[in-house]
């Protein structure tokens, strides 16, 4: 596979994170079908094994989402600002301290949004809290589980 096959695959990938934050775009399966895509085009068996792995990961973050309650981010006051930070905060977190860095990553940009946008430490962490139990867990596991996927495509195709 070209290199502007890789880049356009990892474009995709960017695209299905970010559209974990954005209510109605289908961003884990776009993840997904990028590493189908991948896998397809060149197809060994790490790329099968992280195409399985892929499938497996997502899988088991529906099954654990389902188990949440539903997403009622718009009445906990979440705005796209916030959900922007909180993005940013779990890729940072994500590669600052692999795999578990997000989820802190993710807590922290929401709480950062929200101490920006309310200026006091009581506002922000109830606010954070709100937003968690309000549906921001099921975010983030989606957001974990692409994130995981992603990770483990870059690791195959810079040390695979």
């Amino acid at each position: 596979m070209g290199a502007w096959e890789l880049l356009l695959v990892g474009v995709v990938m960017l695209l299905g994170l970010c559209g974990v934050l954005v209510p109605g775009v289908p961003g884990p399966w776009l993840v997904w079908a990028a590493v189908l895509w991948w896998a397809l085009q060149d197809p060994n068996g790490l790329a099968w094994s992280i195409l399985v792995g892929a499938s497996v990961v997502l899988l088991a973050a529906q099954a654990v989402r389902w188990q949440l309650p539903p997403r009622r981010l718009r009445e906990s006051g979440a705005t796209r600002r916030m959900a922007v930070f909180a993005g940013t905060g779990a890729l940072l977190g994500f590669c600052v301290l692999p795999v578990i860095g997000a989820i802190p990553g993710f807590i922290g940009g929401i709480y950062t949004g929200e101490r920006l946008r309310l200026g006091g430490h009581g506002e922000a962490v109830t606010a954070t809290r709100t937003t968690m139990r309000m549906g921001g867990t099921s975010v983030l596991t989606e957001l974990f589980a692409c994130l995981l996927i992603v990770g483990a495509w870059i690791g195959a195709i810079f040390w695979g």
